[in-house]
């Protein structure tokens, strides 16, 4: 057999590989969190498919739904440098990214420009509240998180690899808060909601956080793992009927392309951009690839249409008088694109 013949098998036998890894590593970060949180499981196999697409998380909730719980204990058992930015209407751009200041050389006295680096540069990074404050400190993050590097002084300082932005909002609060950018938003792979638990749920909580236990985290896998697991799900199947129904959904959401539901033009302001297709591609490669599979199917894309398309769709006047909500909505445009038949 010559190495042409060889080579297929053998890669496809190393993303096999790969892909068990992902799928048990999974299961035992899912293991290891359940010691400190109590239910919250969809969601958090939402974090895991946007971590190992190597996306960027919005977190949404009511108080007290463990956001920041959940953040911290993933830092851990993934063992990431971890930093958390409380974000205030006072914080201002050089408190995320970091600054130049002028100091004496010791050697030749002549002053010098040394960088000091903000709290960006680590592994993941908490914007606590990120709507708390105004957009100018917001846009300190556009570069940040498309471009995963900083620009000061013309000069540019890379972060470390991997590198994730973690974002939390109150969902139903208002009051003190700013708007974020459209641009802002859109470099969010995922915005996962983190609802109340149920009665049983709470009230294990309430035990288990009232007593004198305490819980240790042990670390499952490291940011190397984690750059490998991005690697592989990026060379998992996307059929290409699956793709074209990925794209025909986003452009169903637009109330300026022909042909777009006429609910949609009623309801929607704006619609989602060419990242929803490519987020709703990735992070169902993703949701293959943490299930053992290498090849994405229809299951999948469902599964992360809703985290995708959240927060990238802005709805009317008339659909906040209707009380239509945004989920309400893309149940409504996915059930109006035909299923592909494969």
């Amino acid at each position: 057999m010559t190495d042409t013949q060889t080579a297929p098998s053998t890669n496809r036998d190393a993303q096999s590989a790969l892909l068990t890894r992902i799928k048990d590593a999974r299961l035992a970060i899912e293991r290891e969190l359940e010691k400190l949180v109590i239910g919250q499981k969809g969601p958090i196999d939402e974090i895991l498919i946007g971590m190992f697409a190597g996306g960027h998380l919005m977190i949404q909730g009511p108080p007290g739904t463990a956001k920041t719980l959940v953040i911290v204990s993933i830092a851990k058992v993934m063992d990431l440098e971890f930093k958390r930015i409380q974000f205030t209407p006072d914080l201002m751009p050089s408190d995320i990214s970091g600054t130049e200041i002028l100091e004496a050389d010791q050697t030749t006295g002549h002053r010098v420009t040394k960088f000091v680096k903000g709290p960006v540069f680590c592994n993941l990074v908490m914007a606590d509240e990120i709507n708390r404050t105004p957009p100018k400190t917001q846009a300190s993050l556009l570069e940040v998180m498309q471009e995963k590097q900083v620009t000061i002084g013309g000069r540019t300082h890379a972060l470390p690899k991997p590198f994730y932005v973690m974002a939390t909002q109150i969902s139903m609060e208002q009051e003190g808060t700013y708007p974020l950018p459209e641009a802002q938003q859109d470099r969010f792979m995922l915005s996962i909601m983190m609802n109340y638990l149920p009665d049983d749920e709470e009230m294990q909580v309430v035990r288990n956080s009232t007593g004198s236990n305490k819980v240790t985290l042990g670390k499952v896998i490291t940011g190397q793992d984690l750059q490998e697991f991005t690697g592989a799900v990026r060379t998992v199947t996307l059929p290409p009927e699956l793709g074209r129904f990925i794209v025909n959904l986003t452009a169903a959401t637009r109330p300026t392309v022909a042909g777009c539901p006429d609910f949609v033009k009623e309801y929607v302001s704006w619609g989602a951009g060419l990242r929803a297709s490519q987020n709703i591609s990735l992070a169902s490669k993703s949701a293959a690839a943490i299930e053992g599979r290498n090849t994405v199917t229809l299951a999948d894309i469902k599964k992360v249409i809703v985290p995708v398309l959240r927060h990238r769709i802005g709805l009317s006047f008339r659909a906040e008088v209707d009380r239509v909500t945004i989920e309400d909505l893309i149940k409504k445009v996915v059930a109006t694109i035909p299923e592909p038949k494969i």
